[in-house]
């Protein structure tokens, strides 16, 4: 069966129209609900350091990078995508942030759509780039496969996508889960990169979380609830009246929010000797302080979705000044906690604290 019927092609790309309009409108944002706004951090005010020795320097993915920030996959795969993800990308690798791109689902199906993943890496041959495809489209696909959007990309990893509630709402929808932990599992065993398994806004929690690392995955990304909500983006996408747009409000909540599902992951995967995966955290992420945040939880890496992308709408000039703006904020907070780089910040004990005014 085909991943992408062909004779859906133009349904998709409307569909991915809608949802960078959608995602923009402030009604499908969860804000508040991250968590973050109750996260503080304790003020240093001896930091025995210099603001000039502050250095955001982390590794990713085997490479050295400037920031411990990226770009989380938004959009791939229609007319509109090719220059947001260009501007993206050349500005990702300027300033040292890690990329990945949108949902490669459509180039599964077509032969001319790895041409987009290659002009990219082409044009950002030092960027760290990480492919994407939803798990519904790898259970139902080989390893080969799936590793074809890899190579056309070039990527350093593979983000598997898991989105069980906007599947289920969309109209369009895949909500077909069943043989999910298998095929993650096949996917350890057979690609040749690093899988990143990640959320799209609802978070992951303890439980979810004991299993992903059972089977070996590299890297997690939370994404919890707090920014872009898919059921919401749904739901306001259905037609009025419908099964779908009433589901979408009684969702309009649902998840895991992202300081929660953080929380869970510094308990679950790296309060052990051995750690067992790599925890990188989105979700309502709006500020270089609240990266700091959940850097100092335990997040070895942080990402941005809406803003990033309302702001490379904006232009290049705009898109610039808002990472640089991130960047500023960071060092803000690592240098009045005392922290020379993020990983001083996540060693200190004590110096975060949650749930308290």
């Amino acid at each position: 069966m085909s991943i992408v019927r062909r004779m859906d092609v133009a349904q998709f790309e409307v569909r991915k129209r809608e949802h960078i309009d959608q995602a923009l409108d402030l009604k499908n944002q969860a804000d508040g609900l991250s968590g973050l706004d109750q996260v503080r951090l304790v003020h240093e005010a001896l930091p025995e350091i210099d603001f000039s020795d502050v250095d955001l320097t982390e590794s990713c993915l085997g490479q050295t990078l400037a920031t411990p920030f990226f770009i989380a996959g938004m959009t791939m795969g229609h007319p509109d995508a090719a220059a947001i993800n260009q501007l993206l990308v050349d500005l990702c690798q300027e300033r040292g942030w890690a990329m990945g791109v949108g949902s490669q689902r459509r180039e599964l199906e077509e032969k001319s759509l790895p041409e987009e993943s290659k002009k990219l890496r082409r044009s950002a041959p030092r960027a760290v780039l990480i492919a994407n495809i939803g798990l519904t489209q790898a259970i139902a696909c080989g390893s080969d496969r799936i590793q074809s959007l890899v190579d056309s990309l070039e990527a350093q990893a593979i983000a598997v996508h898991l989105n069980p509630l906007q599947e289920a709402i969309q109209g369009e929808g895949t909500p077909e889960f069943r043989g999910g932990i298998k095929t993650l599992a096949r996917l350890v065993r057979d690609l040749r990169v690093p899988i990143i398994v990640k959320e799209t806004g609802c978070g992951l929690s303890a439980q979810t979380l004991e299993r992903i690392a059972s089977v070996g995955v590299s890297t997690v990304d939370l994404s919890g609830l707090g920014g872009t909500h898919w059921g919401r983006i749904e739901g306001a996408r259905a037609p009025a009246s419908s099964l779908q747009r009433t589901a979408a409000q009684t969702f309009a909540r649902w998840g895991e929010p992202t300081v929660t599902s953080m929380i869970s992951a510094r308990h679950v995967l790296l309060n052990s000797e051995s750690q067992r995966c790599s925890v990188w955290a989105s979700g309502g992420v709006r500020s270089g302080l609240d990266s700091a945040k959940l850097i100092a939880i335990g997040a070895q890496r942080v990402g941005y979705a809406q803003p990033a992308l309302q702001a490379a709408l904006a232009g290049e000039e705009s898109l610039r000044a808002w990472m640089e703006q991130q960047e500023f904020e960071l060092r803000v907070a690592l240098f009045c906690t005392g922290s020379a780089n993020p990983a001083e910040l996540r060693k200190k004990e004590g110096v975060w604290s949650y749930g308290r005014s």
